[in-house]
């Protein structure tokens, strides 16, 4: 593991999984104007896992909005697989990122009235994927966070352990290039966060991109390179 500055900008890179260049985020509130990102540029290679970490308050959040097309920035661009994602209406935006990105946020992406099985699907579906084609599909992905028996189980009915896997299940729903999560460990115990991160490094070893946020030391110890980002910066 080592502390690093982005590398030199080239989305079109075969070994790229995700390049951001030059990422600027305002907000206003009032007259009050918010600097969230201030040129943030950076790349995660296939087969790399890196942590982003900083206080709370330095812009992560909005970085990891603005990097999987959930938010766009103000000024600089976004680019997965070499594909740019960012300025492009919402509608492109969602369709690459459901085929391309898996997003793991600290609030769930799990919808609530659907069993695990069934969220899964949803998020097939919305890359494209033909509904019985995937179906042995969501039994390989069960299987592979440990939770094959409970593929009918709504999220309310799942254990915090499960709930974390099962939305790590639906984040690689569509084998995507990169992966990117919020804390994805943030109030698991300990044997569960083993195995939560072990998953995340088979997708690096897999040879896609995996980032992170996180305050996590465990987490951190696990990357191949750490990002500071402070006030909206990434730290040299």
């Amino acid at each position: 593991m080592t502390t690093d500055t982005a590398a030199p900008f080239s989305p079109a890179r075969e070994k790229t999984a995700l390049a951001a260049r030059d990422l600027y985020r305002f907000f206003r509130t009032g007259e009050e104007e918010t600097l969230a990102l201030r040129g943030v540029s950076l790349q995660v290679r296939r087969g790399e896992t890196v942590a982003v970490v900083g206080p709370s308050g330095s812009g992560k959040s909005t970085l990891l909005a603005c990097l999987a097309g959930l938010d766009e920035p103000a000024g600089g661009f976004v680019y997965v697989g070499g594909e740019r994602i960012s300025h492009r209406p919402e509608v492109q935006r969602a369709r690459l990122r459901a085929r391309r990105i898996g997003v793991l946020l600290q609030s769930g992406n799990l919808i609530a009235h659907l069993d695990v099985r069934e969220n899964i699907r949803l998020a097939q579906a919305a890359a494209g994927r033909h509904r019985a084609s995937a179906a042995p599909e969501v039994a390989e992905l069960l299987d592979g966070v440990g939770l094959s028996g409970r593929s009918r189980a709504l999220p309310h009915q799942l254990a915090g352990g499960e709930l974390a896997r099962a939305g790590l299940a639906v984040a690689l729903a569509n084998d995507p290039d990169v992966l990117l999560a919020d804390e994805p460990t943030g109030e698991l115990d300990g044997r569960t966060e083993l195995r939560v991160l072990d998953l995340l490094k088979s997708r690096a070893d897999a040879g896609r991109g995996v980032l992170v946020v996180t305050h996590n030391t465990e987490v951190v110890s696990f990357a191949d390179r750490v990002l500071v980002l402070r006030d909206g910066r990434i730290e040299p």
